[in-house]
């Protein structure tokens, strides 16, 4: 037999009461959120908080003022300036991957901008940056012992860079930066040449050694690629291959010593915020953003 509920007066009243007190307090919640609701200031409000924010060199807070352009005018007469600046904010901000996402981005919207350069020139910096850190400039680590797939990017996109805008403004960093990475990137293949020799596996540190000389021509370790070719023929007992060597290292480099390189070698790193005086000068001199070049 079914289960029969009586409702009474004061059943239904008590129904309609709770119905009510909902009702309130869902429409108090709603006023209350359109009273905080932040007000929407004009496109150019935001543009010029974000270039004093930047000249205060507080990058976090302009990247929010034009993370607000980019999203609420993303058609708007600053939307492109602001993505490009957004490049260099995050760059500033120590956000080395923002920076490259914004670069990429920049490049993917507005292959035909002007300045599209720079986005190509960021895009490429931001690619390696192990070398900026505060632990590898204390300690002077050695990198090239390290993963450098980043520096094989960085370098692959600088190069294709240099291509497209040989005649930009950024190009002579470009080329200081490549010869760092060039050098990086034949220290690393000698560094496993080194280790291969160690553990007398002769024919491969014989081919790490060619790989430096035949693809990376010009690079500081050429010297050290022939000192390795030399051990490993001595070795081997291709004491003929190993008496061409020595001529080579003598018509090329004669007394040289190894342990000496050149002030090519030592990298060139080029993080912003230095004084036009200082060795590691500002990129940005002569270009939009030289206004964020003066050092506090």
């Amino acid at each position: 037999m079914p289960l029969i509920v009586q409702y009474t007066p004061m059943r239904y009243f008590n129904t309609i009461k709770l119905t009510l007190i909902i009702l309130v307090s869902v429409s108090f919640i709603s006023s209350c959120s359109k009273d905080t609701e932040e007000v929407e200031r004009p496109e150019q409000v935001y543009y010029e908080l974000a270039q004093t924010r930047m000249r205060a060199k507080n990058f976090f807070s302009a990247i929010e003022a034009l993370e607000m352009i980019e999203a609420r005018y993303p058609f708007g007469r600053y939307a492109e300036q602001a993505q490009s600046e957004l490049i260099f904010a995050h760059y500033m901000n120590g956000d080395d991957e923002a920076a490259y996402s914004a670069a990429e981005k920049f490049i993917r919207l507005h292959p035909r901008h002007p300045n599209i350069d720079y986005a190509y020139f960021m895009r490429g910096l931001t690619s390696y940056t192990r070398d900026k850190t505060l632990f590898v400039r204390l300690f002077d680590s050695d990198l090239s012992k390290r993963d450098i797939s980043g520096a094989k990017q960085s370098f692959a996109e600088l190069t294709e860079f240099l291509t497209r805008f040989p005649s930009s403004q950024y190009s002579s960093y470009a080329q200081q930066r490549l010869i760092y990475l060039r050098n990086l990137i034949a220290k690393s293949e000698l560094s496993a040449a080194d280790y291969y020799v160690r553990r007398g596996a002769f024919v491969a540190a014989i081919r790490r050694a060619k790989y430096v000389i035949e693809n990376i021509p010009n690079s500081s370790e050429n010297l050290r690629a022939l000192r390795i070719l030399e051990t490993s023929y001595r070795e081997l007992g291709y004491l003929e291959l190993e008496n061409d060597i020595q001529k080579i290292i003598a018509l090329n480099f004669g007394e040289q010593n190894i342990e000496n390189p050149s002030d090519e070698d030592k990298g060139f790193k080029i993080w912003p915020f230095k004084s036009k005086d200082d060795l590691l000068e500002c990129p940005w001199y002569g270009t939009p953003y030289e206004k964020y070049c003066d050092a506090e």
